[in-house]
C-alpha cells in the first residue's frame, strides 16, 4: 500500500506503519495460519488485424464449406489450415477476409493478418521470420525481446498462440515454405492462405484445399447491380451478360467496369461491351486469358479518367519504389501539393485502381500496379520516369532524417543525397511518433534502399540505411536488420565513400553480434577501425574500441573489456564529448562491477551520471542510476533507493529489459541483505517480465534454484 503511514489503534494496541512503502501490505489484528499475496498478471492484448473485406457475391457455397471444415475441426480437435487458390482477380483475399469476418466470434483471442506478398512487383516476398516478428509484436511484445532466428521466433509465435481461438490469414503466398512457419499448432485456431498456387506441400501436410473459379453469370451480373444500378443492367440485360463474359466474369474485372459505368450514369452498358471488346484486341500478344482481361478492364477505366492530373499519377505510382504510398509519398513523387493528390487519390480509388489499406494509405493489385508501370513506360519519357522515383526515393530519405533528428537528437544523419527537397516534409510531435513512423515505413524504406542500389544511387542507399538505426536500436527487427545493414555496407562500398563504410561496418558489426555471430562481428568493427584510423576520426576510433569492448565482454574477456574501454573512454575526452564520455564510463563501470572493483566502478559512474544530467538520454540517465546501485551493494539502503528511482525512470520510459535489469539487481540486493523471500520476488518479477517477451532466463531460472527452500 504505498503511502507515507498509518497508524490505527484498537482497545490499547498499536498498529502502525511508517516511511515509503512498496508492494502489498496487511494489516490486521489476529493472523492465523500463512498469508498469501497474489499479482494479477497483465493479460496479453487481442490483435485484430483484419483489414475491410470488400464487395463479395457469388460465393456463398464456398463461405458453407468453409463453415463445415470449421465444424469438423473442432470435432476433431486438430489445426485447420485451409488453401484457397485461384487465377488473379477471381477474389482469393475478399473470400479469407469475408468468412473471417463473419466467424470472428469464434476467435475471440484475436486475429492475424499478413500479406505475403507472393507475387509483388515492387517488393520481394516477406520472409516468415519477418511475418513472425510482426505477429508477436501484436501480442504486445517488446522489440527488443524478440528472438532473430526462425526457429527461435517460431517457437516464441507457437507458445504465445498455445490454446488460443485465432484465425490468420496469410494472403498472397508463393510457396508452401514461406507459410509454413506462420501457421498455428493451437487445435482451436484456423489459418486461411490464399495463393495462386494449389501449394500442394500443405495439401501433402494435410491442408483443405478450397480451388475458387470464375463467378457464375447471375453472380456477376449481381456485382454490377451493385455498383452501376438494378436499373440499367435490367434495361439491357443481354448487354450486361456479354459485358460479364467480356470480363472472364472475374469479379476484379467486373469492379472495374463497373466503376467505370457509374462515373458515367447516362453510357449504355452495350458502349462499355463495344469498348471492351475493341480494347481486348489490343491485348491479343498477352498470353495469360485472365491477364488479358483484367487489363482490357484496367485500360478502359484508365481512359475513362476525366483529370489528366490522376491519370499521370496512376502512370506515376505504378513506378513507386514501394509496395504500399500514402498522399504525402505519393504528393512528393508526382510534385504536387498534398491537398490537391489527396482528391486525385479519391479518383483513382473511386474507379477501382487502388485499394485502401488500414491506416489511411493505399496500394495496388499486383496487375494494377504492373498496368500502370506499362503505361508509364509508353506515355512518360525515361527523364520524367526517372525524377518521379528520385523524389519518392528523396521524401523516404528526408522522412527518416527527420525522424531521427526526432527520436536520437544527439545522432547526426546524413541527407546529403537527397536532390528533390519535399515541398512538404514530414515532421514529429515526439520521439514516439518519429518511431512509429519508422516502423510503419519500414518495409518500404527497406525496398527503397534496394530500389536506390539497384539504380546505382549507392549513397542514397546507404543513406537510407543509416537512417533506419533508431528502429533497429529501440524496436528490435534484429532478423531483418542484418540483410539490411549489409545493402548498406555494399551501397558505401559500390560509393567509394570509406567513411561511409566504416559506419555500415560498425552497424552489421551489431547486427551480427545481436545474433550471437561475435568473429564476424569483431572482424567488422576491426576493419571499422582500421578506416577511422586512416582517416584521422580519433572520436570514430574510440567508438570502434568500445564495440570491440562490447564483444570482449560478451566472450567473457573481462579485463580485455576494461582495457579497451579505457582506451575508448581517453579518447573521448581528447575530444571533449560529454555524452560520449559517460557512456564509456558506464561500460567501464559495469565491467569493472564484474570484477569486484566496486569502488572504482562508483567514481566512473558518479562522473557519467553527472554529465548525463543536461543531455537528452532518458534511458541511460535510468541505466545510471541502477549501475550505481549494483555497485553500492555494500550500503543496502544507497542501493535500494538508487535501484528503485532507476526501476521507476525505465518503467515510465517503458524499457522492459531496463525494468528487468532494474529487479534482478534488488533481488541481489536482497540476497546480500539476507531476505531471501524479497530476492525471489523480485527474481521472479524480472524473469516473469522476460518471459512474456522470449528472452532467455536461463541465468534467473538458476538464481531462484539457489534460494529453494530459503
Amino acid at each position: 500500500m504505498p503511502g507515507s503511514g498509518k497508524k490505527e489503534k484498537a482497545e490499547g494496541q498499536v498498529n502502525e506503519l511508517s516511511g515509503t512503502v512498496h508492494g502489498p501490505v496487511v494489516q490486521a489484528r489476529d493472523v492465523h495460519g500463512g498469508i498469501h499475496l497474489h499479482h494479477a498478471s497483465v493479460p496479453l492484448p487481442k490483435p485484430g488485424q483484419l483489414p475491410p473485406a470488400g464487395a463479395l457475391v457469388g460465393r456463398a457455397a464456398v463461405l458453407a464449406r468453409l463453415d463445415a471444415m470449421r465444424a469438423r475441426q473442432s470435432e476433431a480437435g486438430v489445426p485447420m489450415v485451409v488453401v484457397v487458390s485461384g487465377p488473379p482477380g477471381i477474389g482469393k483475399t475478399a473470400v479469407a477476409l469475408h468468412w473471417s469476418q463473419r466467424r470472428r466470434a469464434g476467435f475471440p483471442d484475436g486475429q492475424l493478418f499478413a500479406d505475403l506478398q507472393g507475387h509483388a512487383t515492387a517488393d520481394s516476398p516477406v520472409q516468415p521470420t519477418e511475418v513472425l516478428g510482426r505477429f508477436i509484436r501484436a501480442f504486445g511484445i517488446a522489440p527488443e525481446r524478440i528472438p532473430a532466428g526462425l526457429a527461435e521466433r517460431s517457437a516464441l509465435y507457437q507458445s504465445l498462440v498455445a490454446e488460443r481461438r485465432l484465425v490468420v490469414v496469410l494472403d498472397d503466398a508463393l510457396s508452401a515454405a514461406q507459410v509454413g512457419p506462420l501457421l498455428p499448432a493451437s487445435v482451436n485456431s484456423v489459418a486461411v492462405v490464399t495463393s495462386r498456387w494449389r501449394l500442394a506441400g500443405l495439401l501433402a501436410r494435410g491442408a483443405r484445399a478450397v480451388h475458387l473459379d470464375r463467378l457464375a453469370t447471375d453472380a456477376s451480373l449481381e456485382l454490377l447491380e451493385r455498383t452501376v444500378g438494378e436499373d440499367r443492367v435490367r434495361e439491357d440485360p443481354r448487354a450486361a451478360r456479354e459485358l460479364a463474359e467480356l470480363c472472364a466474369r472475374l469479379p476484379l474485372a467486373l469492379c472495374v467496369a463497373a466503376a467505370r459505368l457509374a462515373a458515367r450514369p447516362h453510357w449504355p452498358l452495350a458502349g462499355m461491351v463495344e469498348a471492351l471488346a475493341n480494347e481486348r484486341q489490343r491485348l491479343t500478344a498477352l498470353s495469360v486469358e485472365d491477364d488479358m482481361t483484367i487489363r482490357a478492364a484496367l485500360t478502359l477505366s484508365y481512359q475513362g479518367l476525366a483529370l489528366p492530373e490522376a491519370a499521370r499519377l496512376y502512370r506515376l505510382l505504378g513506378l513507386f519504389p514501394a509496395v504500399t504510398f500514402d498522399g504525402r509519398a505519393a504528393a512528393a513523387m508526382a510534385g504536387l501539393p498534398f491537398a490537391e493528390v489527396r482528391l486525385l487519390l479519391e479518383v483513382l480509388l473511386d474507379a477501382n485502381l487502388l485499394e485502401d489499406v488500414p491506416g489511411g494509405g493505399y496500394r495496388f493489385h499486383d496487375l494494377t500496379r504492373l498496368h500502370a508501370g506499362e503505361l508509364a513506360e509508353r506515355e512518360d519519357p525515361p527523364a520524367a520516369r526517372d525524377e518521379a522515383v528520385r523524389r519518392a526515393l528523396d521524401w523516404f530519405l528526408d522522412g527518416a532524417a527527420a525522424a531521427n533528428r526526432t527520436a536520437m537528437p544527439y545522432r547526426r544523419v546524413r541527407r546529403d543525397a537527397v536532390v528533390f527537397d519535399p515541398a512538404e516534409p514530414l515532421t514529429f510531435a515526439d520521439a514516439a511518433e518519429a518511431l512509429d513512423w519508422l516502423e510503419r515505413e519500414f518495409h518500404n524504406l527497406r525496398a527503397a534502399a534496394r530500389t536506390a542500389f539497384e539504380r546505382g544511387l549507392f549513397p542514397l542507399a546507404w543513406q537510407l540505411v543509416d537512417g533506419m538505426w533508431p528502429l533497429f536500436l529501440h524496436r528490435g527487427h534484429h532478423a531483418e536488420r542484418l540483410e539490411v545493414d549489409l545493402l548498406g555496407l555494399a551501397a558505401a562500398r559500390a560509393a567509394s565513400d570509406s567513411h561511409a563504410e566504416a559506419k555500415m561496418l560498425n552497424r552489421a558489426g551489431m547486427a551480427l553480434r545481436t545474433l550471437g555471430r561475435l568473429d564476424e562481428a569483431a572482424d567488422h568493427f576491426g576493419r571499422a577501425l582500421e578506416i577511422w584510423r586512416r582517416e584521422g576520426n580519433a572520436q570514430r576510433v574510440s567508438g570502434a574500441l568500445r564495440r570491440l569492448g562490447f564483444v570482449e565482454r560478451d566472450r567473457g574477456r573481462t579485463g580485455q573489456a576494461v582495457a579497451l574501454f579505457e582506451e575508448a573512454l581517453e579518447g573521448y575526452r581528447a575530444e571533449g564529448v560529454p555524452r560520449k564520455i559517460a557512456l564509456a564510463l558506464c561500460d567501464l563501470g559495469d565491467a569493472l562491477i564484474g570484477q569486484g572493483r566496486q569502488e572504482e566502478a562508483v567514481a566512473r559512474l558518479m562522473e557519467a551520471r553527472r554529465l548525463l544530467a543536461s543531455e537528452p538520454d532518458e534511458y541511460n540517465r535510468a541505466r545510471v542510476l541502477i549501475l550505481l546501485g549494483r555497485a553500492r551493494l555494500d550500503d543496502p539502503a544507497a542501493a535500494a533507493g538508487l535501484l528503485e528511482e532507476g526501476l521507476r525512470n525505465m518503467r515510465r520510459i517503458g524499457s522492459d529489459t531496463g525494468e528487468a535489469e532494474a529487479l534482478k539487481a534488488l533481488g541481489d540486493l536482497a540476497v546480500r541483505d539476507g531476505r531471501p523471500r524479497d530476492a525471489r520476488g523480485h527474481y521472479e518479477r524480472a524473469r516473469d517480465l522476460l518471459l512474456r517477451h522470449g528472452a532467455d532466463v536461463t541465468w534467473l531460472t538458476g538464481l531462484l534454484e539457489g534460494l529453494a527452500g530459503a
